[in-house]
């Protein structure tokens, strides 16, 4: 089967970055012949370029015919999207259908029904636009504290919205747990094309060093909504460890509040991730949005490493408390405190938990069961789009 991949990567690499370059691998391993067609918002650097952007967020028709120009070239059976914000745009889906070919959307943010994309305001959840107006986007500015910018995200959601894309012009969306599934339904989109798939994460067995592990580690974007602050201000007066690889915009934060016990380490690979979870006792994901699944949680558990998190979004399907990991209440940095307490004063629980997440990850999160997912999805595109095209219902 041929895949043609399409994203439009940020300015920072992320999450969603390596979700792609792991699917795009999966596929490769297994045989499928590939294509990767990417933008990069590296491009969007002074006002007149951020006007264009801003403009053809709705609908970029340079972007449709390029794409259409790559899929008559290339000719896949299906086409999955990962994002298309801001430079290709939904315009996307009409290049693929005017090609006949099924269309699949990872549903990695809430960007399609909410204009920060994150169900997000003001650092408390927000889902004021689901089902309603996404125009109060605009007036609150959730795209990056942007009027104007959120009022451009904000057109894209309500044209799209009126023009049925959501539910006529993509074959198979992907919700990554089923509290993302359960917000998409709520703003109208079609049940019968859902499915929940998990990411997952390659298998990167690091050697164990003598040493045991020690001390938290916290992976990821350092911005407010990763939970940075609840994270320092629990770690004060704290005798344990912590690591924190990332950067992000509260990266002097971080820094400033480095010394006996916290160490700021910037990107590293994901190889050197994983050999910094081996090293870890715990890791802390202290998020204050509903993330739609959280991957840095699932890598943890491939390095046995368990997992102290806020009790919202992905997270609550992810990891079964005194399982593979603890929760503490979102915001809560007095109850995350007390969770590390205890974790660094159990270190054989711990390591018990540990074993669990790693089974949770060989029974859930690995390649092959993620491909045969994967798979499948692919398959009932296909037949969603054959029968879009000869108007007979899909078989069930």
């Amino acid at each position: 089967m041929r895949v043609l991949i399409v994203h439009n990567r940020y300015q920072q690499a992320g999450g969603e970055d390596t979700v792609v370059a792991n699917e795009h691998d999966l596929l490769e391993q297994n045989g499928w012949e590939t294509r990767l067609f990417s933008v990069g918002n590296d491009v969007i650097a002074g006002t007149w370029s951020k006007i264009a952007a801003a403009v053809r967020a709705p609908y970029s028709r340079p972007a449709r015919d390029r794409l259409a120009r790559v899929i008559a070239e290339f000719a896949p059976a299906v086409v999955h999207v990962h994002n298309f914000f801001p430079l290709l745009s939904p315009s996307i889906y009409d290049a693929c259908r005017e090609a006949g070919v099924a269309v699949v959307q990872t549903l990695h943010n809430y960007r399609t029904i909410c204009a920060g994309g994150m169900l997000l305001r003001d650092g408390h959840p927000c889902e004021d636009c689901i089902g309603a107006s996404p125009f109060q986007g605009a007036l609150h500015g959730c795209y990056r504290g942007s009027r104007i910018g959120s009022l451009a995200v904000a057109r894209m959601i309500d044209m799209h919205r009126r023009r049925g894309t959501w539910s006529h012009k993509v074959d198979r969306f992907i919700a990554l747990t089923e509290l993302a599934k359960s917000k998409f339904l709520a703003a109208g989109f079609p049940a019968d094309r859902i499915t929940v798939k998990p990411n997952f994460t390659p298998d990167r067995p690091v050697a164990a060093g003598s040493a045991a592990r020690v001390g938290g580690l916290f992976v990821g974007r350092l911005s407010p909504e990763k939970g940075l602050s609840t994270l320092l201000r629990a770690w004060e007066g704290l005798d344990v460890p912590l690591r924190v690889v990332g950067d992000g915009p509260l990266r002097e934060l971080v820094e400033n509040a480095t010394g006996q016990t916290i160490v700021a380490l910037g990107w590293k690979t994901p190889a050197e991730v994983a050999a910094e979870m081996a090293q870890a006792a715990f890791l802390v994901v202290p998020s204050t949005w509903p993330e739609t699944f959280g991957a840095v949680t699932v890598e943890a558990f491939c390095q046995s490493l368990p997992v102290i998190a806020s009790n919202v979004g992905g997270s609550m399907e992810i990891i079964e408390e005194g399982v593979t990991g603890l929760f503490f209440s979102q915001g809560d940095h007095d109850a995350l405190a007390s969770k590390i307490r205890w974790a660094h004063q159990h270190p054989e629980e711990m390591r018990l938990i540990g074993a669990n997440a790693r089974r949770a990850y060989e029974q859930k999160y690995s390649p092959s069961i993620n491909f045969r997912q994967l798979a499948e999805i692919y398959e009932a595109a296909i037949e969603q789009s054959q029968c879009t095209v000869t108007g007979l219902a899909p078989l069930d």
